[in-house]
């Protein structure tokens, strides 16, 4: 009996791995490093504009259909 049980929590505990591996948890959000999060600040900065233009085609883009 406790060949078995030894033998069948090690299959258990690989099989759990395994499907960990293919079906990981996307609770966090990718990592951005200080440098990148800087970079897109300061390109954001220098564009307000195409964020809003963007939204606004967008938007009457799905009004005329």
């Amino acid at each position: 009996m406790n060949r078995r049980k030894k033998i069948k929590d090690i299959y258990d505990k690989r099989m759990k791995q395994a499907n960990l591996k293919v079906n990981p948890k996307k609770a966090k959000p990718k990592y951005i490093s200080k440098a990148e999060r800087a970079k897109m600040e300061a390109e954001a900065a220098a564009n307000p504009n195409t964020d809003i233009e963007t939204e606004a085609t967008q938007t009457s883009a799905t009004e005329n259909a």
